[in-house]
């Protein structure tokens, strides 16, 4: 670490404010990677410590989510999946949907949860939501496991698929949500830190985001007159490309996805810069 100086006297770091909103030190985020590290094991461990079952609630939790849409969509309300077997169809939707809305959720809470580390020692703030993103994107790559195993039983029972070129998108459309839901997040952690019961607000607003967006039905099933509700939606794009790249089934919308890339970039800068103007006076609100 460089050495500045400042009325002859040397100091091993000097701390300055942010003179730009925008700001996102790269540089200094990679100094602090092993706390981010730090960060991610022990937001691990402690998501299911003491319990029976440890790490396998990483699929059971979507696992149950996909029967009971199964039970309630595909049988009850008979509502169709473009040909994919429902486990499938469910599954692809409900594991893209707990990625971002988990990350959305434990982002939006960074600076009430972590107030008193906050107010005790200086480190960068993004350190938080990076880490719970990271953390969230292994309970991701659990369950993608988990959807790989079931593509390759309905493969062996005589199903058949055709991955498209599109499957090379994948990394990309996982980090876009990433992007989406930590934009979202710290955009709401920092109002939150005046306004509490945003946060019981922001529970009842992600059930209804989540029928907003073709999780439990096709996006063909939606009447022509209503897509522009999905196209302002910037996770409808990225479920169905993901869906389409991975099954050869479903409904790929490159405008769509164009318009939901945007979004996700104009969201992820506007977070940046209302968690940097917040992140100034935050401590004495809190």
């Amino acid at each position: 670490m460089k050495a500045a100086k400042d009325n002859g006297d040397e100091w091993d770091l000097v701390l300055k404010p942010k003179s730009n909103l925008l700001e996102f030190n790269i540089r200094e985020l990679l100094h602090y990677r092993d706390l981010v590290g730090l960060l991610v094991v022990r937001d691990l461990a402690g998501v299911y410590k003491q319990t029976i079952l440890g790490w396998a609630w990483f699929i059971i939790q979507p696992l149950a989510t996909t029967f009971i849409f199964m039970f309630v969509f595909g049988g009850i309300a008979k509502i169709g999946t473009d040909d994919i077997p429902q486990p499938l169809f469910y599954f692809c939707g409900t594991t893209l949907w707990a990625f971002f809305s988990t990350n959305l959720m434990k982002c939006s809470d960074t600076f009430v949860a972590n107030a008193g580390l906050f107010g005790k020692i200086y480190f960068p703030r993004f350190t938080m939501p990076i880490a719970y993103t990271i953390t969230n994107l292994f309970s991701m790559v659990v369950q993608l496991t988990a959807l790989i195993v079931i593509y390759i039983y309905y493969l062996a029972t005589g199903y058949h698929f055709t991955p498209t070129p599109w499957l090379i998108t994948v990394p990309f459309l996982i980090v876009q949500l990433g992007m989406l839901g930590a934009g979202i997040g710290i955009m709401v952690s920092a109002f939150t830190t005046k306004y509490r019961d945003l946060k019981q607000l922001l529970g009842f607003g992600m059930t209804l985001w989540m029928y907003a967006t073709p999780i439990v039905y096709p996006l063909s099933k939606v009447p022509a007159k209503w897509r522009w509700v999905y196209q302002i939606n910037p996770v409808s794009a990225v479920v169905e490309t993901f869906r389409y790249a991975l099954l050869g089934k479903g409904t790929l919308d490159i405008v769509s996805w164009i318009i939901s890339f945007v979004v996700t970039i104009v969201l992820f800068l506007a977070g940046i810069i209302i968690f940097n103007h917040n992140e100034r006076t935050f401590i004495d609100v809190v």
